[in-house]
């Protein structure tokens, strides 16, 4: 395993346009043992109460368990668009996350933020890739996060599960959101994540969706957000995202409070049946 350290957090913008020209003729099984790194990430305030407003949080110095992720979701795209990587970045699925922040992460602390993939596995839809990301202060490994993501193809029948989702809790909604059309835009402009399937009918259409679809690290924090501050601090959440929600859209939240924690689901207004995503939180 190789270790590259960056100068600096790069632009999504370009990393996307580059994904797009270049998704064609990937292939392969071996990912590269490559670790991307940036150290001395400064969080912008500005843009972190922007984050905090839009997903629900109060605004203060104390950082959302989601928002590292979201710090280095370039790194992730300048990992994946790399000329020697197997996968195609555009049409990738995001399944699931599981998140430990070991302290209370301030605003005012320099993270070192490190990205590394994986190996590929069968799954019954095509392959998946685990991807695992970092935050230090210092030496202290204080945040991380394992992502799983689905690479659409000739599936597997018989491959593996990995874990399953528990089940959404029964029972009335504890609150309705009702999401505007222009949520994914504005949802890009506080975290830089401008996939154009979030942002408009026309391109998602181009991409096989019917609409465009809110981000799954929106639904996340929301619902994250929503539990209270017990993930602010050193806790572990875990998220399954099961159903894309389309702009605009009502969505329901159903939650229920066991002795491991908490869980909760998104489901949507129009049809209770269909659940967006389930989310357990253990502190």
């Amino acid at each position: 395993m190789t270790t590259e350290t960056l100068p600096s957090l790069p632009t999504i913008g370009p990393l996307l346009a580059r994904a797009a020209l270049t998704a064609r003729g990937r292939r392969g099984s071996e990912v590269p043992g490559r670790t991307l790194r940036v150290e001395n990430v400064r969080v912008d305030r500005h843009r972190l109460a922007a984050y905090q407003r839009l997903t629900g949080y109060a605004v203060s110095d104390a950082v959302p368990q989601p928002y590292p992720w979201v710090l280095a979701f370039a790194v992730q795209c300048e990992l994946m668009t790399r000329p020697d990587f197997p996968l195609a970045l555009p049409g990738m699925v995001h399944l699931e996350n599981r998140v430990t922040t070991h302290r209370t992460l301030d605003a005012a602390d320099p993270l070192t933020l490190s990205v590394t993939a994986g190996s590929l596995q069968p799954h019954r839809r095509g392959r998946t890739l685990d991807v695992r990301l970092e935050a230090q202060v210092g030496e202290d490994l204080v945040w991380e996060c394992d992502s799983v993501y689905l690479s659409r193809g000739h599936g597997t029948d018989d491959a593996p599960r990995g874990d399953t989702a528990p089940d959404a809790p029964a029972g009335p909604a504890t609150v309705v959101w009702r999401l505007p059309d222009d949520l994914g835009r504005e949802y890009a402009a506080v975290s830089g994540d401008v996939n154009p399937i979030h942002l408009h009918p026309l391109a998602a259409r181009a991409m096989g969706f019917r609409r465009h679809i809110a981000h799954g690290m929106w639904t996340y924090a929301r619902t994250l957000a929503a539990l209270g501050r017990t993930s602010l601090g050193p806790s572990t959440s875990r998220v399954w995202f099961t159903k894309p929600v389309f702009l605009p859209s009502s969505v329901e939240l159903v939650r229920a409070t066991t002795a491991g924690g908490d869980v909760a689901a998104l489901r949507s207004r129009k049809d209770p049946s269909t659940t967006h995503l389930v989310l357990s939180l253990e502190a």
